[in-house]
């Protein structure tokens, strides 16, 4: 079932670009992707041992004196809660997107590529093997440049989709480079997961901290890059409000969690006392993302770059998460990956609309906006609400747990993290500053001149739109839904990193 649900949205590109109907086999391949994935929670166990469920692997080079390269899928906890992620994320792209007749330029080519981002993001968080792992994300990142230079918004999409492609593309490099060396260093016998995580935890045929702090050094900057992780954030922004609103979604709320992914599937089990010694190193970066990022979105004039700032803003809360290294610091790391991703996914499928709908997203152009289209209105606010951390959203308890994460088991004094953490807290006072605001100049007050007023949103608009705020607020409400499946996954590679 794994191989259908990563190979149905790929083989559905092919098939519209061989003539298919392009929205009709889009939406199909992503709406049955999305039930695959139910069931596949339905049939997941928590209590079975072993780190991944559900496996399949398909031998493709065998080879004396070179790790073998399977095709091989599996999931566990975590990488399940993703796949729901990329499933749900998926599905709400696709309705959101254009008919066929509004896109300018080539449908199939549109569709396609929505499927293809799709697809490779499900394929590198389900793949179980580290060359595949790699190979499917970058085989999502490339219809993403197409779609920004090809189908994005304003006069500089061609330069942003180059900035991006070089940016990332540099990441993807540096990142390469770093998980040789982890193979190598484990002594380059296999590209399984689950085989180098037992290797890394055998003292004597694991690496040397020193090399480790190296080593983890390059897939921090690699999947920090991937990641917009401060300072290597700058091409995020720019990306996420020129490109497509289906693309922005999937790539912010999705594409973009991979990097976090492979430091917590790779990096902290393969590499613990590498990750120890740059936590640190990591705190003080992720201060930049949650303080200064956050001061740059305030100082934002225009929706679309609000978000696409304070998407950055927030990855700073996972990766605290992360260095905290325990189990519900991890856990609470995940569940904001899928707790933002849906967020974020909402706000900008909102922008999206407004920009089609507006001519314009800019705070000084707009106004008074409630009065006159109620659902938008109430949406948008319970979409702020979220994103800001609000109780009773999936966002809320995410964060929670992160900053519990962080103070857990500490001495009679306060640490690096928890000095950290009491400075990173006033990132939810600039989260409810920027959101509230925006809020306020665009839909509250007297109606802007020159302002013209469209059809509020349709029942087929909001479908999608109440699907992922419907995830929000359940797993708000009953957080469990996911932290079932969440925690033994974080437990089941927590050992390695507690020496």
């Amino acid at each position: 079932m794994l191989e259908i649900i990563v190979f149905l949205p790929i083989l559905a590109a092919l098939a519209i670009g061989l003539g298919a109907p392009a929205r009709f086999t889009a939406l199909g391949a992503a709406v049955i992707t999305l039930i695959l994935s139910l069931v596949a929670a339905i049939q997941f166990e928590s209590n079975v041992e072993g780190m991944f469920q559900m496996g399949s692997d398909r031998p493709l080079l065998v080879m004396d004196g070179f790790p073998t390269l399977s095709l091989s899928f599996g999931v566990d906890g975590i990488s399940l809660v993703l796949l729901l992620l990329s499933t749900l994320v998926l599905v709400a792209a696709v309705l959101v997107s254009p008919q066929e007749s509004e896109i300018k330029g080539s449908s199939k080519l549109y569709y396609s590529s929505l499927l293809l981002i799709g697809g490779g993001a499900i394929g590198a968080f389900l793949s179980t093997d580290l060359f595949f792992l790699y190979a499917f994300h970058e085989l999502a990142l490339i219809p993403t440049f197409l779609m920004i230079g090809i189908f994005g918004k304003g006069e500089d999409r061609v330069k942003t989709a180059w900035t991006i492609t070089i940016y990332l593309g540099v990441g993807s490099l540096i990142l390469l480079v770093g998980l040789i060396m982890a193979v190598v260093g484990l002594g380059g016998t296999t590209f399984q997961i689950a085989e180098l995580i037992a290797i890394a935890e055998d003292p004597e045929s694991g690496i040397a901290a020193g090399d480790q702090t190296w080593i983890y050094l390059l897939l921090l900057i690699g999947f920090g890059i991937l990641v917009s992780l401060f300072p290597f954030h700058s091409w995020a922004a720019p990306a996420y409000s020129q490109a497509p609103t289906p693309v922005a979604m999937l790539h912010a709320g999705v594409l973009k969690k991979f990097g976090l992914y492979g430091l917590i599937r790779i990096a902290l089990p393969i590499l613990p006392a590498g990750a120890e010694s740059l936590a640190n190193v990591v705190l003080i970066l992720l201060l930049g993302n949650i303080i200064y990022l956050g001061l740059v979105t305030i100082a934002q004039k225009s929706l679309d770059r609000m978000l696409g700032y304070s998407s950055v803003m927030h990855m700073g809360y996972v990766f605290l998460g992360i260095v905290a290294a325990n189990s519900i610091g991890v856990s609470g790391a995940v569940l904001l990956m899928f707790a933002h991703g849906v967020s974020i996914a909402l706000l900008f499928a909102l922008c999206g609309w407004m920009r089609d709908h507006f001519g314009t997203v800019k705070f000084e152009e707009l106004g008074g906006i409630a009065s006159k289209l109620p659902k938008l209105g109430l949406l948008f606010g319970f979409a702020a609400f979220a994103a800001a951390g609000l109780p009773g959203f999936a966002n809320f308890a995410a964060e929670v747990a992160v900053f519990f994460g962080a103070f857990s088991g500490m001495g009679d004094q306060l640490g690096w993290i928890q000095w950290t953490t009491i400075i990173a807290l006033w990132g939810v006072v600039i989260s409810a500053v920027y959101m509230l605001r925006a809020y306020r100049n665009l839909f509250m007050g007297p109606v802007a001149p020159k302002m013209e007023i469209p059809t509020d949103l349709s029942w087929s608009t909001r479908l999608p739109l109440l699907l992922l705020l419907a995830a929000l607020v359940a797993v708000g409400f009953v957080p469990e839904l996911l932290n079932q499946f969440i925690r033994p996954g974080v437990d089941g590679l927590l050992p390695a990193v507690a020496g």
